[in-house]
């Protein structure tokens, strides 16, 4: 899978730009707060409809602009697809093949991606909804039933708890109960989906740390459910609790993962190098898991991370993925960036000006 270009409209600091990029590598060299980190943000846009920094749809938008666009095309196996995200007065509008999809979980999976990011170093160590949202993004691009039943459940979950913030002497059970089935019907699917894909993900991951670490260490990921053996007696069994507190208590939007090496918890007691080494088995083995989902391997987004490893793990990273990906590159110097290959495309950043070097 690659994607062959892509055209900005009224995005972030872009006005009107259009990119052709290299099927191999693509690297963006430009200081810090010049637009570098924009490109790769509207990338990921156009794969997932979303931006990976910000949940306000309005601080994509260039600024006095009322509407943005975002499109490019995707060149698979066997065909090449036109993809098109807009936000408009009228809300966000997704097109395949210029065909306008009703629903986004039709859309997204055109174009698969991981992404590596500063914040993708938290994975290991940050808040559990960090890694919830992990697993939503990457079960949502191979599964588009998981994206279905993940919207739906938290459509489900919010309308529970707005009916739980009601006085307790106002709170029929009846209509609880009735709440409750639509949380368990798509909750249950998401908790299975969710143990399967961390199964997958872990067989993969433990291959690579051990080169890695060069079979030092032993990657473990333990899926914490938050439901711990059936979910519907498990929620009647903490209803006056969650009438009490006006909070759903149970459920799937409290799962979390553990990450542990040689059997030992790596967010308590491992070092920073390890947490990082334990993130990056984790990215690089998502190319892999993709790629067996789909029969496509991902486009690869790094975004001002090199500096954050160090020279061992930078040139695991860069191999691995140029073997198998298209990958898009964010830094400010190309000196800590050894043994590039000779197909790649270079561009310099500077003040949201970009220009392909020679």
């Amino acid at each position: 899978m690659k994607l062959t270009n892509i055209q900005l409209k009224n995005f972030r600091n872009y006005d009107d730009l259009q990119l052709t990029f290299h099927p191999n590598l693509n690297i963006f060299l430009g200081q810090n707060a010049q637009g570098k980190t924009n490109i790769l943000e509207a990338i990921h846009f156009l794969a997932l409809t979303r931006s990976h920094r910000t949940s306000h749809d309005k601080e994509l938008i260039r600024w006095n602009k009322d509407e943005m666009r975002v499109a490019g095309l995707v060149e698979k196996s066997h065909t090449k697809v036109p993809l098109e995200v807009q936000l408009t007065t009228k809300g966000r509008i997704a097109k395949v093949n210029h065909l306008k999809e009703n629903r986004i979980a039709d859309y997204i999976g055109q174009l698969n991606l991981i992404m590596f990011a500063p914040e993708n170093l938290e994975l290991v160590k940050g808040a559990p909804n960090i890694r919830r949202r992990f697993m939503d993004i990457e079960l949502g691009q191979i599964r588009p039933i998981y994206l279905y039943d993940s919207m739906r459940y938290n459509r489900a979950l919010k309308e529970r708890n707005a009916y739980l913030k009601f006085d307790k002497s106002k709170i029929d059970k009846n209509f609880l109960a009735v709440l409750d089935e639509q949380l368990l019907e798509h909750g249950n699917k998401i908790m299975i989906e969710r143990k399967q894909f961390i199964q997958k993900l872990e067989n993969h991951a433990k291959k690579i740390h051990k080169q890695l670490t060069h079979n030092l260490e032993e990657l473990k990921i333990s899926y914490v459910q938050n439901v711990k053996e059936n979910f519907a007696s498990e929620l009647l069994a903490r209803q006056d609790h969650d009438i009490f507190r006006h909070q759903t208590s149970i459920g799937p939007h409290r799962d979390d993962l553990q990450f542990f090496i040689n059997e030992i918890n790596v967010a308590d007691f491992g070092s920073q190098g390890q947490q990082r080494t334990v993130a990056l088995s984790i990215k690089l083995a998502e190319i892999d898991l993709i790629f067996e989902e789909t029969g496509e391997y991902p486009i690869l987004l790094l975004d001002d991370v090199m500096s954050e490893l160090d020279n061992h793990r930078q040139l695991d990273l860069i191999a691995t993925a140029l073997n198998k990906t298209q990958t898009f590159i964010t830094t400010t110097t190309l000196d800590h960036l050894k043994n590039l290959p000779d197909g790649l495309s270079i561009f310099n950043v500077e003040k949201g000006e970009i220009k392909k070097a020679d």
